[in-house]
């Protein structure tokens, strides 16, 4: 890299690349700028090795998730005979392209937009580019996709200056566009498993099936009737407490096992990453308004279910705590993540045409958030005043 690095400078031949040089060469070792005066932070993470920890917190969801598809293929065409790597293997072969197309549409915006700007390549969307593919039905189409990720990167990123400018989160924003552009493949209450070829018991080839339809939408816990469900009708239909913790439904690729998410909340609050103040925030938010629905008769459900259902968790674990889109003041954190909970649960026990609130909820949040900054501080400075006074 050295001695190419005269050859992308100023002067040298390909130097209009030298954004996508220094992108590479930052990838793979540590930059080698210093501060040159003035007091500053010093710490041996860099930006890039954060959002790499990010990353591996995600692994354990993305992991169980994969394993997820295939046994919900399993199931939907009765394939008694699959196991955990017959599973895994299977849900491996229908995320690959996912994850091709999110970072080769969303890091090829992110270049052009670098060498337009003359600036360096940043490192945001390592975790956005992950991200997207868990949030996402396994069997969505890969143009719409591609669409959905340049709209993410262009109007929710570069439009506003680019990585650490933006006001929404990123993912969550490529996963609104196909919510309200394509509603077919996003009603938040089904998933869809990929069924164009069907695995014979003998493991001998595969067959392209006669007859079998592109795909197989089954039942998520969501779409159940929460004004009526109960533990144990959850479980009659395999939604058991137990199948909810492990991650064995239906639901988008990362967001189904709770201990998966779990792992990787304890491997961000333990790192510092991530605020427990939202999280815990969030979590109390949707434990009130789900007790509250149970005193007022608009939910059976225990209110501890509402941390298990759809994608609360994986939002209040990697999405809420953005430390880019959410509230930045210790006070506002917990205001930010309470209102995210109980926005959540609210949605889903108010509004029957979409069982899932967690993307709105955040969503609404991240666009409050500097309001809510601004207030604390306010608040803050008013109360001086008046021990000043």
């Amino acid at each position: 890299m050295e001695k190419l690095e005269p050859t992308f400078s100023k002067g040298g031949k390909a130097a209009w690349l030298h954004s996508t040089f220094d992108a590479f060469d930052t990838f793979l070792f540590v930059p080698s700028t210093t501060t040159k005066c003035g007091s500053q932070v010093r710490d041996c993470v860099d930006l890039k090795r954060l959002l790499i920890i990010v990353v591996l917190a995600l692994v354990p969801a993305f992991l169980v998730g994969t394993w997820n598809i295939g046994v919900q293929h399993a199931q939907a065409f009765g394939l008694a005979d699959w196991g955990l790597w017959e599973c895994f293997g299977y849900g491996l072969l229908r995320i690959i392209p996912l994850y091709l197309v999110s970072y080769l549409v969303g890091l090829a915006i992110e270049f052009a937009g670098a060498q337009i700007k003359g600036e360096e390549v940043s490192e945001g969307y390592l975790v956005t580019g992950f991200i997207i593919p868990l949030i996402v039905p396994v069997d969505i189409p890969l143009w719409t996709l591609a669409i959905a990720v340049a709209f993410a990167t262009i109007i929710g990123k570069e439009v506003f200056g680019g990585s650490g400018m933006n006001i929404w989160n990123p993912a969550l924003l490529a996963r609104a566009f196909l919510f309200f552009s394509y509603p077919t493949k996003m009603s938040g209450d089904t998933v869809w498993t990929g069924g164009v070829s069907r695995y014979l018991s003998e493991r001998t080839c595969w067959f392209q099936g006669n007859g079998l339809v592109d795909g197989w939408s089954g039942a998520t816990p969501l779409a159940s009737n929460l004004a009526t469900a109960t533990p144990e009708s959850l479980a009659q239909n395999g939604f058991g407490l137990w199948d909810l913790l492990i991650g064995n439904v239906g639901g988008a690729v990362g967001e189904t096992s709770v201990i998966a998410i779990l792992i990787g909340a304890v491997i961000l609050l333990a790192t510092g990453i991530a605020s427990w103040k939202i999280m815990l925030s969030s979590v109390l938010g949707a434990l009130l308004v789900g007790w509250l629905g149970n005193i007022g008769g608009a939910t059976t459900l225990p209110c501890y279910y509402q941390l298990l259902l759809g994608g609360f968790a994986f939002g209040t674990v990697f999405m809420a705590t953005d430390p880019v889109t959410s509230a930045q003041t210790e006070c506002g954190k917990w205001i930010y993540g309470f209102l995210i909970g109980a926005l959540c649960v609210t949605v889903r026990l108010f509004n029957p045409g979409y069982p899932e609130g967690m993307m709105l909820a955040i969503l609404l949040m991240n666009t409050f958030a500097p309001l809510i900054d601004h207030c604390v501080i306010n608040a803050s400075i008013r109360r001086h005043y008046k021990k000043l006074a």
